[in-house]
């Protein structure tokens, strides 16, 4: 049965080169999305153009303005009531899509914007614990309600109104192994780096000691990590590693420089 498609959502994301996994979240919005908005970095190559053209999106060639900007971007081109953001290592299953519809087709007016949990699949798993599970993200909004900001890489939606729950998941596909996730931990660790140094902070015995081993003992007991098996152990074990490391980091940055012997 073909599933009606909603003129009030309009889909929007912005894409680098993601030829290998952005075919799977378009495919995901296609059949119900009033349209789809895809702001693509202009230096990209790997084909996620051709790709999103095959599902009826409409694609915009711009330079990297950071996320903040890219995603703003893309929210201006659409024309629906409602705006959904979404990545390209994300898909919306049927549960969520379904929500999505009800909602959106409401005419009371109450809610601004919506939040939903989203699960991600890692090591062979859905993770449904720790610190990644429930997740929820800030996606759907009616138009001209919301902007991002923040810092980035750090891109968030401020909304002007009330603020509403859906139940169903959001599907997250961001790391494809351990080395990907390492290697993309880094950019955030200088980012906070600099924003630590720029507001003046230094880092003391309870960010080093305390911290990193609180954030170990929340992620694998309190929030139950250790049902998640062993990737939910390796989760919160590098969790409490990447919080050390970059409050070492600030430490290292403030050591005087070399001098000549």
């Amino acid at each position: 049965m073909t599933m009606q498609k909603s003129q009030s959502v309009s889909v929007c994301m912005v894409s680098g080169a993601e030829a290998h996994r952005i075919g799977r979240a378009l495919e995901s919005v296609a059949a119900w999305a009033g349209e789809i908005i895809i702001v693509l970095n202009e230096d990209v190559r790997d084909g996620p153009e051709e790709i999103a053209r095959g599902f009826g999106a409409k694609v915009f060639r711009e330079p990297w303005k950071g996320f903040i900007g890219q995603k703003n971007s893309a929210a201006e081109k659409c024309t629906g009531a409602w705006l959904l953001n979404l990545d390209a290592d994300e898909v919306v299953p049927p549960a969520l899509a379904a929500e999505i519809r009800q909602v959106v087709g409401q005419t009371d007016g109450r809610r601004a914007a919506y939040e939903f949990p989203r699960c991600t699949y890692y090591c062979g798993r859905w993770i449904r614990h720790g610190d990644w599970y429930p997740d929820r993200v800030l996606r759907l909004y009616r138009t001209g309600t919301a902007h991002w900001a923040g810092e980035e890489p750090h891109a968030h939606l401020e909304v002007r109104g009330l603020v509403g729950r859906l139940h169903s998941d959001l599907l997250h596909f961001s790391n494809e192994s351990i080395a990907r996730q390492i290697a993309k931990i880094a950019p955030y660790h200088s980012d906070f780096v600099k924003r630590r140094l720029a507001a003046g902070k230094a880092t003391g015995f309870f960010e080093l000691a305390v911290r990193p081993p609180w954030r170990f003992l929340r992620a694998y007991f309190l929030r139950l990590g250790f049902l998640d098996g062993w990737p939910g152990f390796y989760i919160a074990g590098l969790s409490a590693f990447s919080t050390l490391t970059r409050y070492a980091l600030v430490s290292e940055a403030k050591l005087p420089k070399p001098t000549s012997p």
